[in-house]
Protein backbone atom coordinates (compact mmCIF):
# COMPACT_ATOMS: atom_id res chain seq x y z
CA UNK A 1 0.00 0.00 0.00
CA UNK A 2 1.21 3.48 -0.86
CA UNK A 3 -0.79 4.81 2.10
CA UNK A 4 -1.75 3.15 5.38
CA UNK A 5 -4.00 5.76 7.02
CA UNK A 6 -6.02 8.36 5.13
CA UNK A 7 -8.80 10.84 5.69
CA UNK A 8 -11.45 11.13 2.98
CA UNK A 9 -13.38 14.41 2.74
CA UNK A 10 -16.42 14.87 0.54
CA UNK A 11 -19.16 17.45 0.37
CA UNK A 12 -22.67 17.08 1.66
CA UNK A 13 -23.92 18.01 -1.81
CA UNK A 14 -22.39 14.76 -3.08
CA UNK A 15 -25.01 12.86 -1.06
CA UNK A 16 -27.90 14.77 -2.59
CA UNK A 17 -27.61 13.34 -6.08
CA UNK A 18 -29.69 14.87 -8.85
CA UNK A 19 -32.26 16.20 -6.39
CA UNK A 20 -29.73 18.75 -5.16
CA UNK A 21 -30.82 18.42 -1.53
CA UNK A 22 -31.42 15.73 1.07
CA UNK A 23 -29.79 12.30 0.96
CA UNK A 24 -29.83 9.84 -1.94
CA UNK A 25 -29.44 6.36 -0.43
CA UNK A 26 -28.08 4.94 -3.68
CA UNK A 27 -25.19 7.39 -3.54
CA UNK A 28 -24.66 6.45 0.11
CA UNK A 29 -24.53 2.82 -0.96
CA UNK A 30 -21.99 3.60 -3.70
CA UNK A 31 -19.70 5.62 -1.42
CA UNK A 32 -19.80 3.00 1.33
CA UNK A 33 -18.75 0.42 -1.26
CA UNK A 34 -15.76 2.55 -2.25
CA UNK A 35 -14.80 3.00 1.41
CA UNK A 36 -15.11 -0.77 1.96
CA UNK A 37 -12.66 -1.41 -0.88
CA UNK A 38 -10.09 0.69 0.97
CA UNK A 39 -10.65 -1.08 4.30
CA UNK A 40 -10.49 -4.49 2.61
CA UNK A 41 -7.10 -3.47 1.20
CA UNK A 42 -5.79 -2.73 4.70
CA UNK A 43 -6.13 1.07 4.62
CA UNK A 44 -7.31 2.80 7.80
CA UNK A 45 -10.01 5.34 6.91
CA UNK A 46 -11.34 8.46 8.56
CA UNK A 47 -14.21 10.40 6.94
CA UNK A 48 -15.42 13.99 7.10
CA UNK A 49 -18.64 14.99 5.31
CA UNK A 50 -19.94 18.49 4.68
CA UNK A 51 -23.53 19.52 5.36
CA UNK A 52 -24.40 21.59 2.29
CA UNK A 53 -27.13 19.21 1.12
CA UNK A 54 -29.10 20.25 4.21
CA UNK A 55 -27.95 23.75 5.18
CA UNK A 56 -24.91 26.01 4.94
CA UNK A 57 -24.16 28.40 7.79
CA UNK A 58 -23.11 31.23 5.49
CA UNK A 59 -26.29 30.92 3.45
CA UNK A 60 -28.55 30.65 6.49
CA UNK A 61 -27.05 33.85 7.91
CA UNK A 62 -26.87 35.91 4.71
CA UNK A 63 -29.88 38.17 5.36
CA UNK A 64 -28.98 38.84 9.01
CA UNK A 65 -32.03 37.21 10.60
CA UNK A 66 -29.97 34.23 11.77
CA UNK A 67 -26.60 35.11 13.29
CA UNK A 68 -23.56 33.64 11.56
CA UNK A 69 -22.59 31.78 14.74
CA UNK A 70 -26.01 30.11 14.94
CA UNK A 71 -25.99 29.41 11.22
CA UNK A 72 -22.65 27.63 11.53
CA UNK A 73 -23.93 25.52 14.42
CA UNK A 74 -26.91 24.57 12.24
CA UNK A 75 -24.42 23.52 9.57
CA UNK A 76 -22.54 21.41 12.12
CA UNK A 77 -25.75 19.60 13.01
CA UNK A 78 -26.31 18.95 9.30
CA UNK A 79 -22.96 17.15 9.16
CA UNK A 80 -24.10 14.96 12.04
CA UNK A 81 -27.23 13.96 10.09
CA UNK A 82 -25.03 13.07 7.11
CA UNK A 83 -22.64 11.22 9.40
CA UNK A 84 -25.43 9.06 10.81
CA UNK A 85 -26.54 8.23 7.27
CA UNK A 86 -23.00 7.32 6.21
CA UNK A 87 -22.50 5.22 9.34
CA UNK A 88 -25.64 3.24 8.52
CA UNK A 89 -24.56 2.76 4.90
CA UNK A 90 -21.07 1.58 5.89
CA UNK A 91 -22.49 -0.86 8.44
CA UNK A 92 -24.90 -2.11 5.78
CA UNK A 93 -21.83 -2.79 3.62
CA UNK A 94 -20.35 -4.90 6.43
CA UNK A 95 -17.93 -2.40 7.95
CA UNK A 96 -17.33 -1.59 11.59
CA UNK A 97 -17.90 2.12 12.08
CA UNK A 98 -17.70 4.68 14.85
CA UNK A 99 -18.86 8.27 14.62
CA UNK A 100 -17.35 10.97 16.79
CA UNK A 101 -18.72 14.49 17.09
CA UNK A 102 -17.03 17.75 18.03
CA UNK A 103 -20.23 18.73 19.88
CA UNK A 104 -21.32 16.29 22.57
CA UNK A 105 -24.47 14.31 21.79
CA UNK A 106 -23.88 10.97 23.46
CA UNK A 107 -27.17 9.39 22.39
CA UNK A 108 -26.03 9.65 18.77
CA UNK A 109 -22.23 9.35 18.75
CA UNK A 110 -19.07 9.37 20.79
CA UNK A 111 -17.50 12.73 21.62
CA UNK A 112 -14.30 13.36 19.66
CA UNK A 113 -11.38 11.88 21.60
CA UNK A 114 -8.18 11.64 19.62
CA UNK A 115 -6.72 8.58 21.35
CA UNK A 116 -10.02 6.73 21.03
CA UNK A 117 -10.31 7.61 17.35
CA UNK A 118 -6.77 6.37 16.73
CA UNK A 119 -7.53 3.11 18.53
CA UNK A 120 -10.65 2.57 16.41
CA UNK A 121 -8.57 3.05 13.26
CA UNK A 122 -5.94 0.60 14.48
CA UNK A 123 -8.71 -1.98 14.95
CA UNK A 124 -9.84 -1.56 11.36
CA UNK A 125 -12.91 0.54 12.11
CA UNK A 126 -13.94 3.43 9.90
CA UNK A 127 -14.20 6.64 11.93
CA UNK A 128 -16.58 9.41 10.85
CA UNK A 129 -15.76 12.83 12.28
CA UNK A 130 -18.88 15.02 12.45
CA UNK A 131 -19.86 18.51 13.65
CA UNK A 132 -16.84 20.16 12.06
CA UNK A 133 -14.31 21.53 14.52
CA UNK A 134 -17.08 22.35 16.98
CA UNK A 135 -16.44 26.06 16.40
CA UNK A 136 -18.24 28.55 14.14
CA UNK A 137 -16.37 30.30 11.29
CA UNK A 138 -14.47 27.13 10.35
CA UNK A 139 -15.43 25.01 7.36
CA UNK A 140 -15.58 21.23 7.15
CA UNK A 141 -12.52 21.46 4.87
CA UNK A 142 -10.59 22.89 7.81
CA UNK A 143 -12.13 20.27 10.12
CA UNK A 144 -10.98 17.53 7.72
CA UNK A 145 -7.41 18.82 7.63
CA UNK A 146 -7.37 19.24 11.41
CA UNK A 147 -8.60 15.69 12.04
CA UNK A 148 -6.21 14.30 9.41
CA UNK A 149 -3.28 15.91 11.21
CA UNK A 150 -4.52 14.81 14.63
CA UNK A 151 -4.94 11.15 13.69
CA UNK A 152 -1.64 11.04 11.82
CA UNK A 153 -3.13 10.47 8.38
CA UNK A 154 -0.54 10.28 5.62
CA UNK A 155 -2.77 12.08 3.14
CA UNK A 156 -6.13 13.80 2.89
CA UNK A 157 -8.33 12.91 -0.09
CA UNK A 158 -10.73 15.60 -1.33
CA UNK A 159 -13.25 13.48 -3.21
CA UNK A 160 -15.10 15.52 -5.84
CA UNK A 161 -16.91 15.20 -9.17
CA UNK A 162 -13.83 16.05 -11.24
CA UNK A 163 -10.57 14.16 -11.76
CA UNK A 164 -8.32 16.80 -10.24
CA UNK A 165 -7.50 20.49 -10.05
CA UNK A 166 -7.93 22.74 -13.09
CA UNK A 167 -6.81 26.30 -13.73
CA UNK A 168 -10.49 27.14 -14.33
CA UNK A 169 -13.84 25.40 -14.20
CA UNK A 170 -13.67 22.53 -16.74
CA UNK A 171 -17.47 22.42 -16.94
CA UNK A 172 -17.56 26.04 -18.15
CA UNK A 173 -14.30 26.36 -20.10
CA UNK A 174 -13.26 23.87 -22.78
CA UNK A 175 -9.65 25.11 -22.63
CA UNK A 176 -9.28 24.41 -18.89
CA UNK A 177 -5.91 22.83 -18.10
CA UNK A 178 -5.50 20.11 -15.49
CA UNK A 179 -2.77 20.68 -12.92
CA UNK A 180 -1.31 17.26 -12.05
CA UNK A 181 0.75 18.64 -9.18
CA UNK A 182 0.92 22.01 -7.46
CA UNK A 183 2.39 23.45 -4.31
CA UNK A 184 0.46 24.72 -1.30
CA UNK A 185 1.69 28.22 -2.12
CA UNK A 186 0.37 27.95 -5.69
CA UNK A 187 -3.03 26.87 -4.43
CA UNK A 188 -3.09 29.79 -2.01
CA UNK A 189 -1.68 32.54 -4.23
CA UNK A 190 -3.67 31.59 -7.34
CA UNK A 191 -6.87 31.18 -5.31
CA UNK A 192 -7.40 27.70 -6.72
CA UNK A 193 -10.28 26.41 -4.65
CA UNK A 194 -8.96 22.97 -3.84
CA UNK A 195 -10.03 23.56 -0.26
CA UNK A 196 -10.41 26.80 1.67
CA UNK A 197 -7.27 28.81 2.47
CA UNK A 198 -7.26 27.95 6.18
CA UNK A 199 -7.26 24.21 5.49
CA UNK A 200 -4.53 24.50 2.85
CA UNK A 201 -2.36 26.57 5.20
CA UNK A 202 -2.83 23.97 7.95
CA UNK A 203 -1.91 21.19 5.52
CA UNK A 204 1.19 23.15 4.46
CA UNK A 205 2.29 23.69 8.08
CA UNK A 206 2.03 19.95 8.72
CA UNK A 207 3.34 18.76 5.32
CA UNK A 208 0.09 16.88 4.68
CA UNK A 209 -0.46 16.13 0.96
CA UNK A 210 -3.92 16.78 -0.48
CA UNK A 211 -5.17 14.48 -3.23
CA UNK A 212 -8.09 15.76 -5.33
CA UNK A 213 -9.89 13.08 -7.32
CA UNK A 214 -13.19 11.96 -8.84
CA UNK A 215 -15.10 9.92 -6.26
CA UNK A 216 -17.67 8.80 -8.82
CA UNK A 217 -15.24 6.80 -10.95
CA UNK A 218 -15.56 3.32 -9.50
CA UNK A 219 -12.35 1.98 -7.99
CA UNK A 220 -10.55 5.31 -8.38
CA UNK A 221 -9.92 5.87 -4.66
CA UNK A 222 -8.34 2.45 -4.19
CA UNK A 223 -6.24 2.78 -7.35
CA UNK A 224 -4.87 6.17 -6.29
CA UNK A 225 -4.16 5.21 -2.68
CA UNK A 226 -2.63 1.83 -3.43
CA UNK A 227 -0.73 2.47 -6.66
CA UNK A 228 -0.50 6.25 -6.94
CA UNK A 229 -2.96 6.42 -9.84
CA UNK A 230 -2.86 9.40 -12.19
CA UNK A 231 -6.57 10.26 -12.22
CA UNK A 232 -6.04 12.98 -9.63
CA UNK A 233 -4.12 16.11 -8.69
CA UNK A 234 -1.79 16.42 -5.73
CA UNK A 235 -1.12 19.50 -3.64
CA UNK A 236 2.08 19.22 -1.61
Amino acid sequence: MAHKRVLVKFSGEALAGEAGHGIDTQILNYISGEIKSLVDAGIEVGIVIGGGNIIRGVTAAQDGIIKRTSGDYMGMLATVINGVAMQEACEHAGLEVRMQTAIKMEQIAEPYINRKATRHLEKGRVVIFAAGTGNPFFTTDTAATLRAVEIGAEVIVKATKVDGVYDKDPEKFSDAQKLEELTYDQALSDHIKVMDDTSIALAKDNKLPIIVCDMFKKGNLLEILSNGGKNCSVVK
